[in-house]
């Protein structure tokens, strides 16, 4: 037997693994069998490449709980080590097995899906356990070795022959303050949380397995079971696999395994794989979105050689996929010791990179291969393209080959098949193009017919990131003027060289003017008069498209040094100074009779853009059933 001291620069590195190293004690769960798999793959290499003389087989990893004796087990048949191995590996602590392998092994051992450099992960058990027993034979034809430690520095080590066959036992005696490791529903549930994708089988408990009947069974036959072993983890899954050997259904499997709560299929994925100038490989998913933004459920998860990390990317996956689902897989991606943060580097920023430029190439392939599938589910995904167009420049880039302008009549534009539909109709007199679009179609119905009218299209633009949409694609594209069709009188919002019959003089005009504003008494209101056709609404209320953009942009976070949250409603009051209705109240000398016109012509100006609430609405309302009684 050998005693001893492990190899450690304090004096008792465990308080300082338990309290600091390991902020959540459940990964150790993932620590320990990332060393089984890893354990297991050096063995598969070894063998592949001649070195090892022994029979691979069927490996896999077990964990097994004893409750009456308070251990849990992490058994594999992999390399197994010796005693050499074990003082090496073991009692020198931050010391990577993995590492030394993979760099001997180098060039044959590329693609070995060894998980690696995480040489404290072993001393993660101390978190839960009193003491830890490894219990090791290597392949090598060499005795078995046992070791010992009881959380403090000391360990014992000696050869034994309780174990015969290749491979590494760890035994944990659970801590008192740990015995939650103990109950099989804990442990399923980790195990199900960071090794559901592990690249060996695991095995935990056993299973019924209920035995097929054969064909000529007679009706009342009963089938036979048999006991099977639990593999609770999918070695191979989707993103591991080419996408050529896929199908959609495979996709929607993968997608279903890895959000069980979700029963709405996604739209499409998109499959990553990339092995230059970094590994990484994936499986993202459109999920259906509308205007939602919300992304803290089910998000986007980060493995490392199929190991469970974090699914808080940010920084990896740019902001605007953040709405996506699915996997990112990559071994260059750079952890702390407890693998739980990202510590940003050049290789980060690397596949951000290639995530958008993936995502956009997607897009374009989509709409090319089938535009009429692709505007039916533009709905759908147009949150996630309008987020990168305004957050993501290279994206911002490729946007105008797949990002589509819906109409308010259900027709889709490419950018440059709007400009050629609208370019002779709605350019203004200074040769600028406006776009007209609403935000609401029921809300601003009457503003769109009167569009519609006039020959012009209107755009439906609904989702809540419109307003610093349409900033971007200004300050990009030149001579170009998103206008919302409500943000002034038809006859404004493209202005053209055109004559102005005026049926009242300047005197007449000041004296309607200031008729109107002295009825209404109401700063929310700007009076302005407009010389339109005599047929128009005698008053119009419009939301000058400044202040109104600049209020909806800082609705979802933006709006800058304005600070539009705390501005009053400001609206216009656009007076038709040739209505008949102006002639009326120019006409009539009852002050009180003159007040009460100007103010039902509000109050139907206000109905007409939801404005008129509360008792405003009650008292309008019982004025209008007067009028009929009389």
């Amino acid at each position: 037997m050998t005693k001893g001291n492990i190899n450690v620069s304090v004096e008792n590195i465990f308080p300082l693994i338990k309290k600091f190293l390991y902020s959540d004690h459940e990964i150790f769960l993932r620590e320990l069998i990332s060393n089984a798999t890893d354990a297991t793959l050096k063995l598969k290499h070894l063998t592949g490449i001649g070195e090892a003389q022994v029979e691979y087989g069927n490996p896999k990893l077990e964990v097994k709980i004893d409750k009456e004796n308070k251990t849990l087990r992490i058994i594999d048949q992999g390399i197994g080590m010796t005693g050499e191995e074990v003082e090496k590996y073991i009692n020198q602590v931050a010391f990577s097995g993995a590492e030394e392998f993979l760099e001997k092994y180098k060039d044959s051992a590329k693609d070995s899906g060894i998980i690696g450099h995480f040489g404290l992960g072993f001393y993660s058990a101390f978190m839960v356990a009193e003491k830890v027993e490894i219990l090791t034979k290597s392949y090598r034809d060499e005795p078995a070795v046992r070791w010992i430690c009881d959380g403090s520095p000391e360990f014992t080590l000696e050869e034994t022959t309780d174990k015969t066959d290749r491979g590494t036992e760890i035994i944990l005696h659970i801590a008192e303050d740990s015995v939650e490791f103990l109950e099989e529903g804990k442990i399923r549930e980790l195990l199900l949380k960071y090794n559901k994708f592990m690249p060996v089988p695991i095995k935990f408990g056993t299973r019924t397995h209920t035995l097929p009947l054969p064909e000529d069974a007679p009706e009342d036959a009963v089938a036979e079971t048999e006991e099977v072993d639990n593999i609770i983890n999918n070695p191979t899954p989707a993103w591991t696999i080419a996408p050529s050997e896929l199908t959609n259904e495979d996709y929607m499997k993968f997608y279903h395994e890895l959000y069980p709560m979700q029963f709405e299929e996604p739209l499409f994925n998109i499959h990553l794989n990339v092995d230059y100038p970094f590994n990484l490989t994936g499986v993202l998913f459109f999920p259906k979105l509308s205007n939602n933004l919300n992304i803290e459920k089910d998000k986007i998860q980060l493995y490392q050689n199929q190991v469970f990390v974090t699914d808080e990317v940010k920084g990896i996956v740019p902001d605007f996929l953040m709405l996506l689902r699915g996997v990112i897989d990559s071994p260059d991606i750079p952890l702390n010791v407890s693998r739980s943060y990202l510590q940003a580097d050049g290789a980060v920023k690397k596949i951000s990179s290639y995530i958008t430029k993936k995502v956009a190439d997607k897009m374009s392939s989509l709409i090319n291969e089938n535009r009429e599938d692709y505007e039916k589910k533009w709905n759908d995904i147009k949150v996630v393209i309008e987020y990168g167009i305004v957050t993501e420049e290279k994206f911002a880039e490729k946007a105008d080959k797949f990002t589509l302008y819906p109409t308010t009549d259900g027709k889709y534009f490419l950018w440059n098949e709007l400009e050629e539909k609208i370019k002779l109709n709605q350019t203004d007199k200074d040769g600028n193009l406006v776009v007209l679009y609403a935000s609401n179609a029921d809300e601003q119905h009457g503003y769109i017919q009167s569009a519609k009218d006039k020959g012009y299209e209107v755009l439906l633009l609904d989702s809540p990131i419109i307003p610093h949409v349409i900033q971007k694609l200004e300050t990009s594209k030149d001579k170009i003027s998103f206008v919302r069709v409500d943000s002034d009188h038809i006859n404004n919002l493209i202005k053209k060289d055109e004559p102005i019959i005026s049926k009242l003089n300047e005197t007449e005009k000041e004296s309607l003017k200031k008729n109107v504003e002295e009825a209404i008494n109401d700063t929310k209101f700007t009076v302005q008069l407009e010389d339109l056709d005599s047929n128009d609404a005698p008053f119009t209320i419009t939301q000058p498209e400044f202040m109104r953009r600049m209020k909806d942009m800082q609705a979802t976070g933006g709006g800058g040094m304005f600070g539009m949250g705390g501005f009053p409603e400001m609206y216009n009051l656009v007076v038709n100074a040739n209505s008949e209705f102006a002639n009326q109240v120019l006409q009539t000398e009852n002050t009180e009779e003159k007040e009460g016109l100007i103010k039902y012509a509000l109050d139907l100006a206000k109905l007409s853009q939801n404005l008129l609430k509360g008792k405003d609405l009650t008292d309008f309302i019982q004025r209008s059933y007067q009028n009929l009684n009389k």
